[in-house]
């Protein structure tokens, strides 16, 4: 019985340790102030001065990334109201990016960093990897957007 409940419990655990690895940065970001974003916007740049927002690093040929995309589309549907914005950050061209939504449908901002530039800043070694940033700049939170947790998020929103 041990053994079956073993071998069950092991892809459970390796799927936990894949998000882990996935979600990674080779140093801690938590305590930077972004002061400006470097990126070029899908559409019209959205206002960030004095606002909350999530930076998530991604890409379309990234399978958590594909999952985690409805997540942060609920995400953004019960925050955006409060002054959350969601930025999405990928190196892949605009066309890409296009034909993707057509399956997988993103409704918060979607930012290219085409040179990977913001993401060699902040040492970003695995996809999707999400930031949690405050008001003044300062990011609070880092990980994988699947551990995002509405405490969180919240906290930033009072500030």
């Amino acid at each position: 019985m041990k053994r079956i409940t073993f071998l069950f419990a092991l892809p459970l655990v390796a799927l936990f340790l894949g998000q882990q690895v996935l979600a990674s940065a080779s140093k801690s970001n938590v305590g930077t102030v972004i002061k400006d974003l470097k990126v070029r916007f899908s559409g019209k740049a959205p206002e960030l001065t004095g606002k909350p927002y999530i930076l998530e690093f991604w890409a379309t040929w990234c399978p958590p990334c594909r999952s985690s995309i409805p997540h942060l589309n609920e995400v953004y549907k019960k925050y955006k109201d409060k002054g959350l914005e969601i930025i999405g950050v990928t190196d892949e061209d605009k066309p890409t990016v296009r034909n993707f939504e057509k399956t997988v449908p993103i409704e918060y901002t979607v930012a290219y960093d085409p040179y990977e530039k913001l993401e060699k800043d902040f040492g970003i070694q695995g996809i999707p990897h999400a930031m949690i940033v405050d008001a003044t700049g300062k990011i609070t939170w880092e990980g994988h957007p699947m551990s995002l947790k509405d405490s969180d998020i919240e906290a930033v929103l009072k500030k």
